[in-house]
């Protein structure tokens, strides 16, 4: 039987380093020899499906999860010694429950990378979930234009003009994300 293991929350702003975070995870277990599982958003498709990629250009292929996703031991294969989620906010709240269960009860590691809120400073359902359930979170930090710690992302459009509304999730198409401080956030500009 395998001893008890940890799910793991590690968030932060657009831009932090995330996925680069998570792959670094993932080159660390593999070249002592150990196998990982790494799982992304399926709605996520920047990199193309299926594929976890950095700003970088460090890319890697990975499972992918939907809200329709199910994670049981028996989707773990043999050997795997941690389990890796990028995009991890868009987990719904069963899911972090089963990561939970898959951690403490059959011992897998599962770490899990991702934003905390959206570009209206509203938590993720993934995001909330773990952040009530995780055994250990972790923030990756990053800065805001004014070197002050970015902590919020804005949704701005190919203009540079920052979006107020619209649906929670916009990947590629018009929109772009910034990472701000939370003065920018709230007043549009950065603190002098």
């Amino acid at each position: 039987m395998r001893r008890m293991a940890k799910l793991f929350w590690r968030y932060g702003a657009m831009a932090a380093g995330k996925t680069l975070a998570l792959l670094g995870v993932a080159h660390n277990y593999e070249r002592l020899g150990r196998s990982v599982l790494i799982y992304t958003a399926r709605i996520d498709d920047r990199y193309g499906e299926g594929v976890v990629g950095t700003r970088l250009g460090i890319q890697r292929p990975a499972r992918t999860f939907g809200p329709d996703t199910r994670f049981s031991p028996q989707d773990v294969p043999p050997g795997t010694a941690c389990i890796l989620f990028d995009e991890a906010q868009f987990l719904t709240c069963e899911q972090v429950t089963e990561l939970h269960r898959l951690a403490v009860l059959h011992g897998f590691p599962v770490i899990c990378y991702g934003l905390r809120s959206d570009f209206q400073g509203k938590a993720f359902e993934g995001a909330a979930a773990l952040s009530t359930l995780a055994d250990q979170i972790e923030e990756l930090k990053t800065v805001c234009a004014c070197g002050r710690k970015a902590s919020f992302n804005i949704r701005v459009d190919a203009q540079g003009k920052r979006l107020w509304e619209g649906e929670q999730v916009s990947i590629g198409g018009d929109a772009q994300y910034i990472a701000a401080c939370p003065h920018q956030f709230y007043t549009g500009h950065c603190k002098p």
